[in-house]
C-alpha cells in the first residue's frame, strides 16, 4: 500500500499544477565569484563545508556549488545559464553520493533539448531514467537564489519550475511566498533579510493524500539581503526527497590565533659600498 501511495504522489509531482511562467529579468548581472558556505543540521551541528565558484564570459555564466561532508559524502551541483536580458538554464548537473544520501544519484539536464537523465542506485543495482521534457522559461535548477535576488520584492513571481529527481526526473512547481523579514547581525550591527517560503506544489488526489502519509515535501526557506546589491544569506531545505532539513549559511575563513605575529628579521649582511 505504501508503494502505491508513493507512485500516486510521484505522478502528481509530474502532472499537477504545471503552468507556464515568465522568466526573471536580469537586474544584477552575475560575474566572477568565490565564496564559502557551511551546512548545518537544525541543531546547529556542522555537517559539511561548502564552496561556491562562479565565472562569467559575456552573457554565459558557469556556477559550481560543492559540499564536502564530514562523513565523506559529496554533493556537487554545476549550472550553466544565460543572463542575456533574462535568466535561462543551459545545462545542469547534480551529483549526490556517500553515506549521507540513502540513494546516490547523478542527474543531468540539457536546457536546449529538454533531455534529462538520472543515474541512481536502488537496492544495490544501478538504474537509469531518461525523460525528454519541455523546458519552461522559468526553470530554476541551480538558480533559485539568483532568481530571488533579481526579482523585484514587490513583484515576486508566484512560482518557479524545477526538475526534481524522485529518483526519476519530475517537473514540479515551487510556489514562492514572501514571509516578512528576518533579523541577523554583521559584526554586531543589526541587519534584516527578506524571507521567502518555497512550497512544492502537489495537486489532484495526491495533494490530499501526501500529508496523510508523510509524503508532502517540507517547505524550504530562503533569506535574501536586499538593497542596492542583493545577496544570499541563509536557506533551510532538505537535500533530497524525504531527507532532513539542513541550514546553509555564508561563512568566513578562520585563522589560527597567535599572540604575536611573526616579524621579519633585519638584514645584517654587510654590503660593500659602491666605487
Amino acid at each position: 500500500m505504501r508503494k502505491l501511495h508513493a507512485v500516486i504522489v510521484a505522478t502528481a509531482l509530474s502532472l499537477g499544477g504545471i503552468a507556464a511562467a515568465e522568466p526573471v529579468t536580469v537586474r544584477y548581472p552575475e560575474g566572477t565569484v568565490r565564496g564559502f558556505l557551511v551546512l548545518r543540521g537544525l541543531d546547529d551541528k556542522i555537517l559539511a563545508e561548502g564552496e561556491a565558484i562562479q565565472t562569467a564570459t559575456g552573457d554565459r555564466v558557469t556556477a559550481k556549488l560543492v559540499f564536502r561532508f564530514r562523513d565523506g559524502s559529496l554533493q556537487e551541483e554545476s549550472t550553466v545559464y544565460s543572463q542575456r536580458d533574462r535568466f535561462k538554464l543551459i545545462s545542469g548537473r547534480l551529483v549526490q553520493k556517500g553515506p549521507t544520501f540513502p540513494q546516490p544519484l547523478e542527474m543531468t539536464i540539457d536546457g536546449n533539448t529538454g533531455n534529462v537523465n538520472v543515474s541512481y542506485q536502488e537496492k544495490g543495482q544501478q538504474k537509469t531514467a531518461t525523460e525528454r521534457m519541455t523546458v519552461p522559461d522559468d526553470l530554476a535548477n541551480g538558480m533559485v537564489s539568483k532568481l530571488l535576488m533579481n526579482a523585484r520584492p514587490d513583484a515576486m513571481p508566484a512560482s518557479f519550475s524545477l526538475i526534481a529527481a524522485t529518483p526519476t526526473p519530475r517537473m514540479v512547481k515551487l510556489m514562492v511566498m514572501p514571509a516578512g523579514r528576518g533579523q541577523f547581525s554583521i559584526g554586531g550591527a543589526a541587519r534584516q533579510a527578506n524571507h521567502y517560503v518555497l512550497k512544492v506544489e502537489i495537486g489532484g488526489v495526491a495533494g490530499v493524500i501526501a500529508p496523510l502519509i508523510g509524503k508532502q515535501p517540507p517547505d524550504s526557506h530562503v533569506w535574501i539581503l536586499g538593497g542596492d546589491v542583493p545577496a544570499f544569506v541563509r536557506s533551510e531545505q532538505p537535500l533530497y526527497a524525504g531527507g532532513p532539513m539542513v541550514r546553509i549559511e555564508l561563512t568566513s575563513p578562520v585563522w589560527p590565533k597567535t599572540q604575536t605575529p611573526p616579524t621579519a628579521k633585519a638584514d645584517t649582511t654587510k654590503r660593500k659600498a659602491p666605487g
